[in-house]
């Protein structure tokens, strides 16, 4: 898709308005120079009766020109607008597989450097049109005056594209070549802020990131933008010169061919004249559309393509209220994934799995670091489309069409989780007064405190981060939890309230919680254990409880008794 049919989609109304207000504005240009071109040849006398006619044709000019210029500025910003929406919205369409992927660093690249390139250009497209609109009705106005001298400002503007083309080619690989340099860049950004303990601490280290990393990768972007801003100068310039050089033969070759009285060739002259700078500016905008092209083509590759539309629409009632609702069994059946791992040949498969939830449970899920629990969680939550094998929750089989509906029964935190700043999402008058109550059996209350569901701050350990975290699902108080490795960046005072009361508490609120844990000490919490190795599933046993669970008619944290 090119700049012009994105610029197109966004509103074709407003586009067809702005051209015709634009062709007013292109034929009063031309009307001007025509009634310039007749003073020059009248006397003093003869020229003040075009007074009228003069002023009147330039305010049509100024006052269609600034319509056309403003309609068109505002159907940039709304494609603008709706660019930048629509790319979000394609990335959180996008599947979880294919956004992990996905490096970030191309990402955040294609979000910030792509979006802005793209949003430069649809920007600068209202100087073109209302340039183009100039160009054209100039050329109009020359053929009125000669045919014959038409043909050879065409022939010559023909001449011009060619070798614009020609030479604009090299710039647009230049320019691509500069778009991948960026990724790169973006990745050792990432790098610098994210490594920075470790690049203090090792000095050979941080000469080698900055000397064959950053100073390179920075140094090889500047070369190509350079080079390609270089070549489209030139060829700009270019096109210039050849309008110079047609001038240049009306003035001094066209009379010995031909016989021209003055006036018709000063009309000539002065058209041409007054098609340079509308040239120019075109010129000039001919290379931020080629880098927007070219940003459009990198979106493209990404699997992100704007072409595409994408069916978002707000949440209804009783989605908001799935993951509320009673339900009574999750079937995974013969459920297999498998994927290539990062930095390494081998695929790593899991399954086939077959296993079945039930409400009020409380399961684990072990296994040796890379056995598959992440990625069996993903399947659980509905993050992860099976290969093989089906799921079915409540005997309805999850299919693309349900499968955001059935996302919405479940809250995870994952090892690699993010903390919203703020509750989003939830609506509940007494929010804040619920955070508050969390925040204490959290033992955060002296750290973060929340207004309009807002925390006051986010900048703490990673641990207490989990916690605050952990505040958020309970809150969005869904009917199934998992939890990837959550107590791992926790003290042991804290590991045992987490497994001691609060897991027991969602348990006894009738939630099926799902722990990814290597805390063999508090196996025994467990209503059941699943065992992975290697991708397989090893066990699937009852767990003999040495604890069991008196819920209260108090709503207090439920009361433990050792069996």
């Amino acid at each position: 898709m090119t700049l012009i049919t994105f610029l197109f989609r966004s509103s074709r109304l407003m586009i067809v308005l702005s051209v015709l207000v634009g062709i007013v504005s292109g034929i009063s240009s031309a009307a001007l120079i025509a009634l310039i071109h007749r003073a020059l040849g009248l006397d003093r006398a003869a020229a003040a009766s075009l007074v009228t006619a003069f002023i009147g044709l330039a305010l049509v000019r100024f006052t269609s020109g600034v319509i056309a210029e403003v309609l068109l500025i505002y159907l940039a910003q709304n494609a603008i607008l709706k660019l930048r929406i629509q790319l979000s919205r394609r990335i959180m369409a996008t599947s979880l597989r294919q956004l992990e992927q996905l490096d970030a660093h191309r990402l955040l690249a294609a979000l910030v450097d792509d979006v802005t390139t793209i949003s430069v250009a649809l920007t600068s497209m209202p100087i073109l049109c209302i340039n183009v609109v100039v160009l054209v009705s100039c050329l109009i106005y020359l053929g009125w005056l000669s045919w014959t001298v038409l043909l050879a400002v065409l022939y010559t503007i023909a001449c011009g594209i060619v070798t614009y083309q020609m030479v604009t080619n090299k710039g647009l690989v230049h320019f691509r070549l500069a778009r991948e340099q960026w990724d790169h860049l973006v990745s050792h950004f990432h790098g610098l802020i994210e490594g920075a303990k470790e690049l203090k601490l090792h000095r050979r280290r941080r000469t080698a990131f900055f000397g064959d990393w950053l100073e390179r990768t920075v140094a090889q972007l500047r070369r190509h933008n350079i080079a390609g801003m270089s070549i489209y100068t030139v060829a700009g310039s270019w096109g210039n010169l050849l309008f110079f050089v047609l001038v240049g033969l009306l003035l001094f070759a066209l009379p010995d061919l031909r016989e021209f009285d003055r006036q018709t060739l000063t009309g000539y002259v002065l058209v041409l004249l007054y098609m340079m700078a509308p040239l120019s500016m075109t010129l000039n905008v001919i290379p931020t559309l080629s880098r927007a092209n070219v940003a459009l083509k990198k979106l493209d590759s990404l699997g992100l393509p704007l072409s595409v539309p994408v069916v978002d629409g707000p949440v209804l009632p009783s989605e908001a209220s799935n993951g509320r609702r009673q339900w009574s069994c999750l079937e995974m059946s013969g459920v297999t994934v498998s994927y290539r791992r990062e930095d390494d040949d081998s695929s790593f498969a899991l399954g086939p799995i077959d296993l079945t939830f039930q409400p009020g449970e409380l399961v684990f899920v072990i296994g040796g670091n890379g056995s598959g629990k992440t990625t069996l969680a993903k399947l659980i939550t509905g993050l992860y489309v099976p290969e093989v094998g089906e799921i079915r929750f409540d005997g309805e089989l999850v299919t693309e069409e349900n499968r955001e509906a059935y996302r919405q029964h479940f809250s995870a935190i994952f090892s690699d989780f993010y903390l919203f700043k703020s509750l989003l999402g939830l609506d509940d008058p007494d929010l804040d007064l619920q955070a508050r109550e969390y925040l204490e059996k959290l033992q955060l209350e002296h750290k973060v405190q929340v207004s309009d569901g807002r925390f006051s701050t986010t900048s703490l350990s990673h641990g207490q981060r989990k916690r605050l975290a952990l505040l958020t699902a309970c809150l969005e108080d869904r009917s199934f939890y998992v939890f990837d490795e959550w107590a791992a960046d926790q003290d042991p005072h804290f590991k045992e309230i987490f497994y001691e009361t609060l897991l027991l508490e969602l348990k006894a609120r009738g939630k099926t919680v799902v722990v990814l844990s290597h805390d063999e000490k508090y196996y025994r919490i467990a209503d059941r254990i699943i065992k992975l190795d290697y991708g397989q599933l090893v066990s699937n046993e009852i767990n003999e409880p040495l604890l069991s669970m008196t819920p209260t008619t108090t709503g207090e944290l439920p009361v433990l008794t050792h069996s």
